[in-house]
């Protein structure tokens, strides 16, 4: 029996594997933010001044019907300096790929890099897409004020000591 993850799984899979590759802040799937775009990703990170977006897909339906996406459709449009499809083996062939598309799959225990994954230091010198920074801004300043209407931006101050901020 071949390994049949929800895309709810895959969804929190690519956020860790995200983190894993230096991302150090991420939004996943069900976040709903307004973007100029209309892309709302499965999961995005950003690490270093560039972004790396995941798509999950558990079948082929639903990998055809990505392609139809005004987004993908005019690939300047979407979100991510780099992008990947994240399926169960096969789901998502290197043959399906979009050009600068790379491919992840999902085994029960890893993440397989199948293409199109950079070397370590040319994450910053090979970058396929120049992601929408404007739709990428705005899903970070929703994520954002939702802390400031919880209270909790301010927290990023704690433990700064700064005797200009005691007026």
């Amino acid at each position: 029996m071949s390994y049949q993850p929800t895309h709810d799984e895959l969804v929190i899979r690519a956020e860790r594997w995200l983190r894993r590759q230096g991302c150090g802040v991420t939004i996943r799937d069900p976040f709903r933010a307004y973007t100029a775009n209309g892309e709302l990703p499965d999961a995005i990170g950003w690490r270093d001044g560039l972004s790396i977006l995941v798509e999950c897909k558990v079948s082929r339906s639903d990998f055809q019907a990505d392609k139809n996406k005004p987004f993908r459709m005019v690939p300047k449009n979407g979100m991510g300096d780099w992008r990947f499809y994240l399926s169960p083996p096969d789901v998502v062939r290197p043959d399906d790929l979009p050009p600068g598309w790379g491919l992840l799959w999902a085994t029960p225990k890893v993440i397989r890099k199948v293409h199109g994954f950079p070397g370590n230091c040319m994450w910053w010198k090979e970058r396929p897409f120049t992601g929408c920074k404007r739709s990428e801004t705005m899903m970070l300043v929703s994520a954002l004020r939702r802390m400031e209407i919880r209270g909790h931006l301010r927290e990023i101050y704690d433990g700064i000591t700064n005797d200009a901020g005691n007026d």
